[in-house]
């Protein structure tokens, strides 16, 4: 078969996404429409798969849509200089460090909670007991109570 010719199912495959998420990539134009065969059905380009997949990878890597999106654009343009790309990747790094450092938090006063729990009733369980009052952490550097919470 050929590369200009691959099929939605393929390229899901190829991707490793679903037909859904190229559909839904499509539809808030992160992929452009493919091209249709006579009986409607959708045909990807290889340079679509290549998109596909700086698409996918990004998302792995925590990238949010309106990034990819901003990549994708000075990815069209080869010949510009990387500086805005660098901004980009260097926002989402410091993100991802602050986001470890208040996971690496929430584990040290789950670990103290658990240590400090000592299996008896839950009227007297510790972990209930934090939990239903922030003022009685155990952990020193616990994330304060206005801190986003990852859902």
């Amino acid at each position: 078969m050929a590369v200009e010719n691959l099929p939605i199912g393929e390229l899901a495959e190829r991707a490793g996404c679903t037909v859904q998420i190229i559909r839904h990539y499509e539809k808030i134009r992160l992929l452009p429409e493919p091209r249709r065969t006579r009986g409607n059905r959708r045909v990807y380009s290889e340079d679509q798969a290549s998109r596909l997949i700086f698409i996918r990878h990004s998302r792995e890597l925590g990238f949010s849509l309106d990034a990819i999106r901003q990549l994708l654009s000075f990815s069209d343009h080869p010949d510009q200089p990387c500086g805005r790309v660098d901004a980009i990747a260097r926002k989402h790094l410091g993100d991802v460090q602050e986001r470890l450092a208040r996971l690496q938090s929430m584990e040290r006063e789950l670990k103290l909670m658990i240590r400090e729990c000592v299996g008896g009733k839950v009227a007297e369980c510790r972990i209930i007991e934090v939990l239903a009052d922030h003022s009685k952490c155990l952990a020193d550097n616990h994330p304060p109570k206005n801190a986003q919470n990852p859902q």
